[in-house]
């Protein structure tokens, strides 16, 4: 390019896109630069990682069952290894963090890597109580500036989650009115499991319980294969929030993605008798979410382990889909899985013939790899779909519906204090208890 090129190519995009900050050439940040990443957790969901982050330098690996660790360092030899999360977040020169740990350790880890000023990547449920949730989030938009985060909620990438997003939005279905999401699991436990042997010398169980009130060590609890893992104890208050948090993070995202929503201000439940120890299997819950732009009020529920919304059409068998959900609106509805959607207009008068479907080029386009849009983030917008603030406020109103559940009675939420006005007693179900020198937000 010759001078008078290089002048006329600056009057036609302006001097300031010349301007460039230095982190956009240099350093992390830099698009063809790596990041330091630390995983944790190499087993399990953290595989589900490996791909993505081959591109990547991953220099530190942490997990609390050594067979695991060494699983994960055939993958990256250069990493250092750790058995406890809290050594490696303090390891010098990292840029970003994928915590894959149990759920009972999601919300800690993300605090102190934002803390740190780490990107995070988080598997979900974000958290396991309605605090941890508002905790993760308030951390995460003092930050929203520099770091950039993501919540586990992996089929988000699919396309079905674009399309209903825009049918819904477009008014395929009228005014929307209400939406309703499940799943099928049935996973009944009738408490923690007894003390049985001692921990194997790889597994340091002490670290595994970490912030968790202690139950004694058993076998049990771990005897399930990767990636699946979780459901041998997700469903103990201590350790987990159920399907609410498991496939429940999962399924409400189709709602949430299309419902453009934040919290509650009031929430009603009912399942199974209440267990100390175990959370329900059958459940529903009920919430009053406030008006936006582009729709009313509306109420969102969740159902699982045999409750279930009920068919707008005896055409309409829901009991067919494992996990769905049902938006519902003045002029039909539409049901939707994970990759597909039907709709059903409620009458004669519902013809269609009031919607124009987007034209192709109008169509929200595809996100691509999940992992990637987060690795490609912190090296540029910082802009990720499932950010801390999307996914905290999604799993604070199902962490909600668990407290509905626990008090026995509707409750009214202040989502601007994160209190419960109507049942002051209820307040102290939004929070866990921990063990000592185990700080939520260190």
């Amino acid at each position: 390019m010759n001078r008078r090129q290089f002048l006329r190519s600056v009057a036609l995009t302006g001097a300031g896109s010349l301007m460039l900050p230095r982190t956009s050439l240099f350093g992390a940040n830099a698009p063809n630069n790596k990041l330091n990443i630390a995983l944790i957790g190499t087993w399990g969901r953290g595989e589900a990682h490996f791909g993505a982050l081959a591109s990547e330098n991953v220099v530190a690996l942490c997990d609390i069952n050594e067979e695991h660790l060494a699983f994960g360092a055939k993958k990256f030899p250069e990493a250092k290894p750790y058995v406890d999360w809290r050594q490696c977040l303090d390891q010098k020169g990292l840029d970003a963090v994928v915590c894959c740990t149990a759920d009972h350790t999601h919300a800690f880890v993300a605090n102190w890597a934002l803390n740190r000023g780490y990107h995070v990547y988080c598997e979900k449920p974000l958290a396991n109580s309605v605090e941890e949730a508002r905790v993760v989030r308030a951390n995460y938009l003092k930050n929203k500036s520099k770091l950039a985060t993501q919540c586990g909620t992996q089929r988000h990438e699919y396309e079905n989650f674009n399309r209903v997003r825009e049918l819904i939005q477009d008014g395929v279905i009228g005014q929307l009115e209400a939406v309703s999401t499940w799943g099928n699991r049935k996973i009944p436990r009738p408490g923690y499991l007894p003390a049985e042997g001692e921990p194997p010398k790889h597994l340091h169980y002490d670290l595994w319980i970490g912030p968790s009130p202690f139950h004694p060590y058993n076998p049990g609890y771990f005897s399930g294969g990767p990636g699946a893992n979780c459901l041998q104890w997700n469903m103990y208050w201590d350790f987990g929030s159920g399907q609410i948090g498991d496939m429940g993070s999962h399924t409400m995202d189709i709602a949430w993605n299309a419902i453009d929503t934040t919290l509650p201000t009031s929430v009603e439940a009912k399942g199974d008798p209440f267990n100390p120890e175990v959370t329900p299997v059958k459940l529903e819950f009920h919430c009053k979410m406030p008006a936006n732009p582009w729709r009313p009020g509306i109420r969102v529920s969740w159902y699982q382990g045999g409750a279930m919304p009920e068919s707008p059409s005896r055409m309409l068998n829901l009991n067919r889909i494992d996990h769905g959900a049902l938006f519902e609106g003045t002029k039909g509805c539409l049901v939707s899985d994970f990759n597909n959607r039907a709709i059903f207009p409620s009458d004669d008068k519902a013809d269609l013939t009031y919607y124009k479907p987007r034209a192709k080029e109008a169509l929200i386009p595809k996100m691509g790899n999940f992992q990637k849009q987060w690795i490609h983030a912190c090296k540029g917008d910082l802009k990720t779909s499932c950010d801390f603030e999307y996914s905290g406020n999604m799993i604070e109103t199902m962490l909600l519906g668990l407290v509905a559940y626990r008090a026995g009675k509707t409750i009214e939420y202040d989502s601007a204090t994160g209190r419960i006005t109507n049942i002051p007693e209820a307040n102290e179900l939004l929070r866990r208890k921990y063990r000592p020198g185990w700080p939520l937000d260190g």
